[in-house]
């Protein structure tokens, strides 16, 4: 109800797959590092003094410098600058993926995500709490989105699966296009 049939999609049904892209059929595969800072060990597994495959992903803006230093550390470039990590392909979000999102669908959207979730009255508890009571709904709702271990990686998913594919945030689209 309330989903037009352009933006419909089956249990599971998420993101590339929105676009037409089965990711797994054309030998990508989406792997969580587990936090930013993983990233020197993930490069030295998987990149080119490793298993040499090609990658790219999504980084925040505050762990950009963590992803510069290890890709120059592995051979990757040097003196890289955003638009050097972009042409290796390695996108950085304004803040995090889940700003891109709030930003794309608009605090409605996300709180009409939250509804669906069966989330709303926890939400509204963790709105009345002091510390959050003065800060924009948008600080609210990034912010709510990390307060339990996998609740991010949920609330991506489904932010994604409700997102009007005309707003997919540039970091996610061009993620996309370069993989």
């Amino acid at each position: 109800p309330g989903t037009s049939p352009r933006t419909r999609r089956k249990p599971g049904e998420v993101g590339p797959a929105r676009v037409g892209r089965d990711l797994g059929a054309e030998g990508v595969a989406v792997v969580p590092l587990g936090g930013a800072t993983s990233i020197g060990r993930f490069l030295d597994v998987c990149g080119p003094l490793g298993l040499g495959l090609p990658l790219a992903g999504l980084c925040d803006i505050g762990e950009e410098r963590h992803f510069r230093r290890h890709l120059e550390r592995v051979g990757l470039g040097s003196g890289l600058t955003q638009a050097g990590l972009e042409a290796l392909g390695f996108q950085v979000c304004v803040a995090d993926l889940e700003d891109e999102l709030i930003r794309a669908l608009g605090a409605e959207g996300v709180q009409q995500v939250i509804e669906a979730q069966g989330e709303t009255r926890p939400f509204h508890t963790f709105q009345s709490q002091p510390a959050q009571r003065e800060r924009p709904v948008e600080h609210q709702l990034r912010r709510f989105m990390g307060t339990h271990s996998g609740r991010k990686a949920l609330y991506a998913q489904a932010l994604v699966a409700h997102l009007d594919l005309a707003r997919v945030p540039r970091p996610l689209e061009r993620l996309l296009t370069h993989v």
